[in-house]
């Protein structure tokens, strides 16, 4: 069987990393998203607190800005850390790792990391903000202004480091992607479902 890869992107309390896993206990593969940060820093040598300081945000780092987009640091030099080296770095374990096995991944970007890989398929997963706060208070329990304001802070986060490392793509444009979900009127479970059924009708699994 061919290996492939599931990429999601989702919005802050939509329910897209519980979804993400509960496919992965579906079809037998796993589910990375810290795991990548964590993959990346122990080939770089460089903290995983700076991959996580940097994860799907932008100019969190200032230790050294101005190198070019495509400069990746070598693996043992760990003097030149940016957002950018960061994100490289991290982009190169998961297209290798996309060569080698199937798996699940979390944002990182990683529709357009695997842009060029024919065995990718890309899901966006959302939900209104009603069912979102819902989701965020009872998962965190925190006030509703609360959840609000960590929808608000966490989405643009996530929108603006889109925007930046795919050269001005739209994060929620659903062209990016193979299938657009709303989370509240399928159901997270009915999710999983037809998600599983387009990876075996893409893939002929």
């Amino acid at each position: 069987m061919q290996t492939y890869v599931v990429t999601i992107a989702r919005g802050f309390g939509s329910g897209g990393k519980e979804i993400g896993v509960k496919l992965s206990q579906r079809l037998g593969i796993p589910c990375y998203e810290q795991q990548i940060l964590r993959m990346a820093s122990e080939s770089s040598g460089i903290s995983e607190n700076l991959f996580n300081l940097a994860d799907e945000k932008v100019d969190r780092l200032t230790k050294l800005k101005g190198l070019p987009f495509n400069y990746v640091v070598e693996p043992s030099d760990k003097r030149f850390v940016s957002n950018n080296n960061l994100f490289n770095i991290q982009s190169e374990i998961i297209r290798k790792l996309a060569g080698e096995r199937s798996f699940i991944i979390i944002g990182k970007c990683a529709d357009y990391v695997l842009k060029d890989f024919c065995n990718v398929v890309s899901f966006y997963i959302e939900a209104p903000r009603a069912d979102c706060v819902a989701s965020i208070i009872k998962k965190m329990g925190v006030s509703e202004e609360e959840a609000h304001r960590l929808i608000t802070r966490t989405d643009k986060y996530r929108a603006d480091y889109y925007k930046y490392y795919t050269h001005g793509n739209y994060w929620t444009n659903p062209v990016n992607y193979d299938m657009t979900l709303n989370s509240a009127r399928v159901g997270r479970d009915r999710c999983v479902d037809v998600m599983e059924n387009y990876i075996k009708v893409k893939f002929g699994l």
